[in-house]
């Protein structure tokens, strides 16, 4: 059964008030107002001067368990929002594998689930680790992105983009962090809907419904019932979107680790696992705690996933 052996983040230094991002983008100031009173944004983290390779690679350093581990690493693989992330020519992920000295890993990325991405990624670790056979066997997976572009910085009608990243050491089985169930839904008639054309009020409408009902099948996949759920470990968008999602499912929402949103603001596919790094480090969670991690990508693609601690 897919485990997460470890699990480290990496959080910029520059901390930016979400008013000056705005500012930067010609955004207007009523949506901004919107955010800091309604969506309970702040500010956000990036990294000024530091590419996409050096913001992963300081995610890697930080993950123990792959210490002297570097050899058993089979893939490396980069689940991303923008399809682009570098200048033509340019590998980020091949260029990290030789930096960490990861060479017998295949590496490689995958898009099209958006924000969601993340979450696909680690199921999908698992599989390929399961199908390989060999129980030694790692996959490292590589969250976060750079806001390199006006149209990354700002979501109209639900966040703001921050540049925390975050890395993931798979297994194919394990005793940490186990994953018991996974549930993805897309509907593909969102594809063309990202920014800078406004979302499809469609979408808006169904969003939080259709979050809550993957995070159930996620929840039934792994045999559990949301009441039997510790935390659920959101992505990073806002606190209005999390409050309606809580509503539909009937659960509080003092249950929804919100306390990042306000701070790092939305990294891309890497919120989840930030918010696992920070709740391990306050002790929110405890050996045997059953949790969700829950994401939705532009596209859109909404997934899930049920993990024990």
């Amino acid at each position: 059964m897919t485990a997460l052996l470890d699990v480290a983040s990496h959080l910029p230094e520059q901390n930016v008030p979400i008013a000056d991002i705005g500012a930067d983008v010609g955004a207007d100031a009523s949506l901004m107002w919107t955010f800091r009173r309604f969506y309970g944004l702040r500010t956000v983290l990036r990294a000024p001067g530091r590419d996409l390779r050096a913001t992963l690679t300081a995610a890697v350093e930080s993950l123990t368990g792959l210490r002297g581990n570097e050899h058993r690493v089979r893939y490396v693989i980069h689940p991303r929002t923008v399809s682009t992330v570098a200048p033509a020519g340019e590998n980020t992920v091949e260029g990290l594998c030789a930096e960490l000295g990861l060479t017998r890993a295949t590496a490689f990325t995958l898009t099209q689930h958006g924000c969601a991405t993340g979450l696909f990624a680690v199921d999908l670790a698992g599989r390929l680790l399961a199908a390989d056979g060999d129980p030694d066997a790692l996959a490292l997976v590589l969250a976060g992105e750079k806001a390199f572009s006006r149209t990354l910085q700002i979501i109209p009608e639900s966040t703001v983009m921050g540049e925390g990243t975050a890395a993931c050491l798979v297994s194919a089985d394990g005793e940490s962090d186990r994953l018991l169930g996974f549930a993805t839904r897309t509907h593909g008639r969102y594809s063309e809907e990202f920014p800078p054309y406004p979302l499809d009020p469609r979408f808006l409408k169904e969003h939080n419904a259709t979050l809550a009902a993957v995070m159930r099948e996620a929840a039934e996949d792994a045999g559990v019932g949301l009441d039997d759920l510790a935390l659920v470990l959101p992505h990073n968008v806002n606190r209005l979107s999390w409050q309606w999602t809580c509503k539909i499912l009937g659960i509080p929402l003092d249950r929804v680790f919100l306390d990042n949103i306000p701070v790092t603001g939305h990294c891309f596919t890497a919120d989840p696992f930030i918010n696992y790094v920070r709740v391990r480090e306050t002790g929110l969670l405890r050996p045997g705690d059953l949790y969700l991690m829950a994401a939705v990508g532009l596209g859109a693609t909404f997934s899930a996933a049920v993990l024990r601690h």
